[in-house]
């Protein structure tokens, strides 16, 4: 027997998902990033529902060996390049793509022995600062790199830290083209928020991360009601336990909630420890038995507890959406002043998972 917690993972939305982001940016390539075990949703079981993608996008050379030992042929980048010289011939071995961000990268690669030149994603800061050459570096890096015969094709990559809001990259973009005025060579701006919102830095590779899971890159659903995503993480589990409280009554540890007149809760199956977040406040959306409701009280490790008045029929075994198609994984997010992303990472081990 085992505890009714469960996430499923629906494959059809992901493929879905995919098909908006090509409508949306019909000109360019996709990587599909599946960065952080693809946003918690397991790289394992979802990459063969992406597999129309152009290209893979992750951090670690583990996740690139796993893609290409399960036969994906196609290219993988390393969004975040080597971290150390040694990794180059993991790269060479397994034909990846990386990025270079600094200058000891170019000398590893110069200094580097090689079957054969690797294709490389030259990263321009774009005023996020964390990785990337200035804009007056740009031109010495490229023409470093363009002398290198460890180097194939190169190509310009940025990022941009607000392009949620619709003049967020104005400057930024600014910033690139004028740093790399007169370089020939492919481009890939556009991270989830542009490539919904921002047509003009969509170039020739898009890289969508958040959206191919259906959540918004700007933390509001409704931001993206109208784009046709949908949710592929549905976490759900089911009503343990009824108490009866009366007026006065406290519920959870610190006695967070008190209730105001007679009121049924349910205790459900799932808390911290299962990835629904701690810092959850009383009124964060839940659904029971397909009803719309809110928890009450802290949080704990195994359960949380949730009001059943809008819901007089439920009982043991009803069902409860902590997120999905109903309760959507950036209203508990804002609920609990965080990111769907953050949510979706955080799904803990213990949790099964089924795909649908």
């Amino acid at each position: 027997m085992s505890r009714p917690i469960v996430a499923t993972i629906n494959q059809q939305a992901l493929r879905h998902n995919l098909a908006v982001v090509r409508q949306a940016a019909p000109a360019s390539r996709v990587w599909s990033v599946v960065k952080a075990n693809a946003y918690g949703h397991g790289l394992a079981r979802v990459w063969e529902s992406l597999a129309t993608t152009d290209g893979f996008a992750l951090l670690n050379p583990e996740e690139a060996i796993l893609l290409r030992e399960q036969g994906w042929k196609k290219p993988i980048l390393l969004l975040e390049g080597f971290f150390q010289p040694e990794d180059l011939q993991l790269i060479d071995r397994y034909r990846l793509t990386t990025s270079v961000h600094s200058n000891w990268q170019i000398k590893a690669l110069a200094n580097a022995t090689l079957s054969a030149p690797v294709d490389i994603y030259l990263k321009v800061n774009s005023g996020m600062n964390r990785l990337g050459f200035r804009p007056e570096q740009v031109n010495a890096a490229s023409q470093k790199l363009r002398a290198l015969n460890n180097v194939a094709e190169m190509t310009l990559m940025a990022h941009f830290a607000d392009a949620e809001n619709p003049d967020g990259i104005i400057v930024p973009l600014q910033r690139i083209e004028q740093a790399t005025e007169g370089l020939s060579c492919p481009r890939s701006l556009s991270n989830s928020a542009c490539t919904l919102w921002h047509p003009e830095a969509h170039y020739d590779w898009v890289r969508p991360g958040i959206i191919l899971y259906g959540a918004s890159p700007s933390g509001d659903w409704q931001d993206i009601a109208g784009s046709g995503l949908q949710p592929v993480m549905t976490l759900s589990s089911e009503i343990i336990g009824i108490q009866q409280l009366q007026a006065g009554d406290g519920v959870g540890y610190g006695y967070r909630y008190h209730a105001t007149q007679a009121q049924r809760i349910g205790v459900v199956a799932c808390g911290y420890a299962d990835g629904y977040p701690r810092h959850a406040p009383t009124g964060t959306p839940v659904s029971v038995d397909g009803i719309l409701t809110q928890v009450v009280g802290a949080v704990s490790m195994d359960m949380i507890t949730v009001d059943l008045t809008p819901c007089p029929q439920a009982g043991i075994g009803s069902r409860v959406e902590l997120w999905g198609e109903q309760v959507k994984i950036d209203q508990v997010a804002k609920a609990a002043g965080t990111v769907g992303y953050e949510l979706m990472c955080a799904l803990a081990p213990r949790v099964p998972v089924q795909l649908s």
